[in-house]
């Protein structure tokens, strides 16, 4: 089981990371940004808006954020202007750390049950493993999106989370 310290430091690593990304493609044209780049979601854009979709989805079952009402099928579209979605994401990692900060170890140590349309059912996972999902789930996304930033030569910075605080803001 993980504890709420881990939770707290990978909320912070989230939004230092979402910060470089977010950085990295400011630099690139519109166009750029929505390119299909063979990733699952296409572009960079659209995996940065499926990420923030899926942040405000787990917001909304483990804290009392607003569920999105996009549809999964269309999270690559959540937020289709740059600068809402910029602005979307910062805002969501100050409420990823808020929550963050006040969860305890006795919360992590129970079970999340929701209505989960991916698997069409009901389900229900002990809460350390939920959250450990979320975090893992981004870096998943974010990998994906700092190989097309390269690619598209944009620089994001390193992603090891060792290097965090010493780079992070």
């Amino acid at each position: 089981m993980i504890r709420s310290t881990y939770v707290q430091t990978m909320a912070r690593y989230s939004r230092w990371q979402n910060g470089s990304l977010r950085a990295a493609a400011d630099g690139l044209s519109d166009e750029a940004r929505r390119k299909d780049r063979g990733a699952f979601f296409k572009s960079i854009h659209a995996t940065l808006s499926h990420l923030l979709w899926a942040d405000h989805m787990w917001l909304s079952r483990i804290s009392d954020g607003p569920r999105p009402s996009t549809p999964l099928s269309e999270s690559g579209s959540y937020r289709d202007e740059w600068d809402a979605l910029k602005q979307d994401r910062i805002a969501c990692d100050e409420r990823l750390i808020a929550w963050a900060d006040a969860v305890s170890d006795d919360w992590l140590a129970g079970d999340l049950v929701w209505r989960s349309s991916l698997m069409q059912t009901d389900a229900v996972r002990p809460r350390w493993l939920v959250v450990s999902h979320i975090f893992n789930h981004q870096a998943h996304h974010r990998g994906q999106i700092h190989a097309m930033l390269t690619a598209a030569g944009a620089k994001p910075q390193d992603t090891d989370l060792i290097l965090m605080e010493s780079r992070a803001p």
